[in-house]
């Protein structure tokens, strides 16, 4: 890079700080810096355009345009060069602007005279701020070097905005960590929580972004860059564990922390006046910048490779860990881009509620924050960056929506809407102990889902009868290991114990789908909801199944078992799991152990082809439990984790509910126990359905059990049926909205 340039740019650096450390208030900064920015550059005009909100950027000051249009002028996301610029996240150089595609004239900036145009996206790893532009009369293109000095400048703009430097009178002045932010999910576990932000992993704060000392800046960037190589080093050679491809991957990422190119870009940067830790972050932003416009899934990886080693390298220079020493609040609601089941379960049940960047309707976070019942939603794009530890924040897991810093008039919404589910808790407390017996007699067995010992304690207080389905896979998510035969048998005859002779139904090893073991080989499959999973697993595996099914009979030690198989699709396959139960019992009874006083050997209706078996499986299996979840998945044909597809089916459409209807007719006839199991199970206008079908058995998370009794206890299932044969009749494509009106004048 030409010296003159570096000189050029390491000076206005430096301008730029005395103008940081200045007492100007947030607008005299922006108007010195624009003044500063056209005066190195040598050109007619210099605008910074800040984000008013998510979709609106605002004129917020300029050299070279008319003053009056500071604060006037404001675009979309998108419009004219400056919303393509943020959009796109990248430059856009033209000599000839009013030629450019796009292009938006404003009349009152009285631009006309300018032809050149340089955008450059002001942007902060992965979160854009605005846009620096400079223009002037002479139609040309601003050089490679020159747009680099504007990176750079527009590297320290965000790290400024970020700081809070251009505070002020105007909205678009606002640190954006100080506004209020809506931020739409989807949702994962319903209900409200008001708390304070608890960032599972911290940001790393640049407080430093211009450095005094570009030679001992060099020195610092090398010395972490060699730490951080060692680091990786020691990770590919100290886990001897790894398989051929955990190996290629860590090789692809000690590539690129060996990558010379990267070290020579930061170098650059901190030769021309940027600290070690704004270099890192600027090359981080690019990157971010990159990836969003990747379309190819390899790329995608590696420019993910190349943001997580620059975390690693700025919690190097700046000694800020994962752990930064802030204190988790009274009512802490978790912030993090994903997280597994050990690490949420490490945070315990003190969790108001939790925020995720990503995640999924199936993961195992998800599972366990249901067990919980702590409103979780997932799929908050963005909620990382904008979070600072302490934050206020609202959770509305019945939306899907996060209110961080909310104001003081969404804040009283919000806490009636807390209270009034308060006192709703305290009238299903007043019949907990009352069966689930409706009007006209029907009485509706209810049985909570669970998964965790902390589970078990809400077996008393929710109301259920019992446990309807116990995940055991959950104790093998959460550990780096094959668990033995003797942990489990010990666990299962806790979890025993806790049930107090309530009747829990265990459910074998359901793995495979979302539901990855660490220690095990993973399968490579372009569908795996619809591959090696659950009871494929097992009969595969045959030892893994029999061990889990002599821990379980060990653990009954003589009391009755329940024991069901997930993901039966063929008669075939509960044939063979249940010999399998026949020969751990078998092999029980010839070791001298007391065997079940009686046992239960059910399975899981998951996709319709079971519903279709001949009528020997409905004769020999002692129980049918639908998997609700993953069966309206397969019926409809729609991914689950799909949000473009999910919502468009309805559980009680026409079709669905004939469906179950069958279901229900064949286990009459051959006199088969029937339950459903499943999100939908513990809705209650859906769970009302189900009994008015027939279904005398749901099962539930523990939190929904009081408001499904609540209504059950309310109203006629003959009335109700009614409404439903009149909605299929008329030809609705649901008997949602009928069944909903009608309940609304019952309760």
């Amino acid at each position: 890079m030409p010296h003159r340039f570096e000189s050029e740019s390491r000076k206005l650096l430096g301008k730029l700080r005395k103008t940081m450390a200045g007492q100007s208030a947030g607008q005299e900064r922006l108007d010195e810096i624009v003044k500063l920015i056209a005066s190195s550059m040598r050109v007619e005009v210099c605008s910074i355009y800040l984000f008013r909100d998510a979709d609106t950027l605002e004129l917020c000051a300029t050299e070279g345009l008319d003053a009056a249009a500071v604060h006037e002028t404001r675009m979309r996301l998108g419009e004219g060069l400056v919303g393509r610029t943020a959009r796109s996240r990248r430059v856009i150089n033209t000599a000839d602007a009013p030629s450019e595609r796009g292009f938006r004239y404003m009349p009152e900036t009285g631009e006309e005279r300018f032809s050149s145009f340089c955008g450059v996206p002001v942007q902060r790893v992965g979160d854009i701020l605005g846009v620096l532009v400079v223009q002037s009369k002479e139609a040309r293109l601003f050089t490679t070097d020159e747009v680099y000095a504007l990176e750079v400048v527009a590297m320290v703009l965000a790290e400024m905005t970020e700081l809070g430097a251009f505070i002020g009178e105007g909205a678009a002045l606002a640190a954006p960590h100080q506004r209020s932010s809506l931020i739409k999910g989807t949702i994962a576990q319903e209900g409200a929580a008001e708390g304070r932000v608890y960032l599972h992993e911290p940001r790393v704060v640049v407080t430093n972004p211009i450095s005094d000392d570009p030679v001992a800046e060099l020195a610092r960037l090398r010395e972490a860059i060699e730490t951080l190589r060692s680091s990786v080093d020691d990770m590919l050679s100290g886990n001897r564990s790894l398989n051929g491809e955990q190996k290629q991957i860590l090789e692809a990422y000690r590539m690129f922390a060996n990558s010379r190119s990267w070290k020579k870009r930061m170098e650059d940067d901190v030769e021309n006046g940027l600290s070690a830790e704004a270099a890192v972050e600027k090359e981080q932003s690019l990157a971010k910048a990159r990836l969003s416009h990747a379309g190819d899934a390899y790329m995608r990886e590696r420019l993910n490779d190349l943001d997580d080693l620059s975390n690693r390298l700025l919690r190097i220079l700046t000694g800020q860990g994962t752990e930064t020493g802030a204190d988790m609040p009274d009512n802490p609601i978790l912030v993090a881009k994903n997280i597994g089941p050990g690490e949420l379960l490490d945070y315990g049940k003190k969790l108001r509620g939790i925020v995720l960047e990503e995640g999924s309707v199936g993961s195992h976070a998800t599972i366990v924050a249901r067990a919980w019942a702590i409103p979780l939603v997932i799929n908050a794009k963005g909620v990382v960056i904008q979070a600072l530890n302490g934050d206020n924040m609202l959770v509305d897991g019945d939306q899907g929506i996060v209110h961080l810093r909310p104001d003081e008039t969404v804040k009283g919404a919000f806490r009636e809407k807390i209270a009034m589910q308060a006192r709703a808790q305290e009238r299903y407390a007043s019949i907990r102990d009352l069966p689930a017996e409706t009007k006209c007699g029907s009485v509706i067995r209810l049985d909570m889902n669970a998964g965790l010992m902390a589970d078990l304690p809400s077996l008393a207080g929710s109301g259920a009868e019992g446990v309807g389905l116990f995940r055991t896979e959950l104790q093998f998510l959460v550990r780096n290991k094959m668990p033995r035969r003797g942990e489990l048998s010990s666990l299962y005859s806790t979890v025993m114990n806790a049930a107090a002779g309530k009747r829990v139904a265990f459910r074998t090893l359901d793995i495979g789908s979302d539901k990855v073991l660490t220690y095990m080989k993973p399968n490579d499959e372009p569908n795996p909801a619809m591959g090696w999973r659950a009871i494929r697993v097992g009969l595969d595996k045959p030892g893994v199944l029999r061990m889990q099914l002599q821990a379980l009979i060990r653990a009954a030690n003589g009391r009755p078992l329940t024991v069901m198989f997930p993901f039966i699709t063929l008669y075939e396959e509960f044939k063979a799991a249940k010999a399998e139960m026949n020969k751990a019992l078998a092999r029980e009874k010839r070791l001298g152990h007391p065997v079940p006083s009686s046992f239960e050997v059910g399975a899981m209706m998951e996709t319709p082809s079971l519903a279709y078996a001949p009528d020997a499986f409905f004769e020999e299996v002692d129980f049918i439990s639908i998997g609700g979840n993953d069966l309206k998945q397969f019926f409809f044909a729609a991914d689950r984790e799909n949000e473009r597809v999910r919502k468009r089916y309805d559980t009680l459409s026409p079709s669905f509910l004939s469906f179950l209807q069958m279901v229900i007719a064949r286990c009459e006839k051959t006199g088969t126990k029937l339950s459903f199991c499943g999100e939908d199970a513990g809705r209650p206008v859906e769970a009302l359905c189900f009994a008015a079908l027939g279904l005398r058995s749901l099962s539930m998370r523990p939190a929904s059990v009081g408001p499904v009794k609540h209504i059950l206890r309310r109203v006629d299932l003959g009335e109700v049926r009614k409404i439903i044969d009149a909605s299929i009749a008329d030809g609705d494509t649901s008997v949602r909205r009928p069944v909903a009106d009608w309940l609304a004048y019952q309760v």
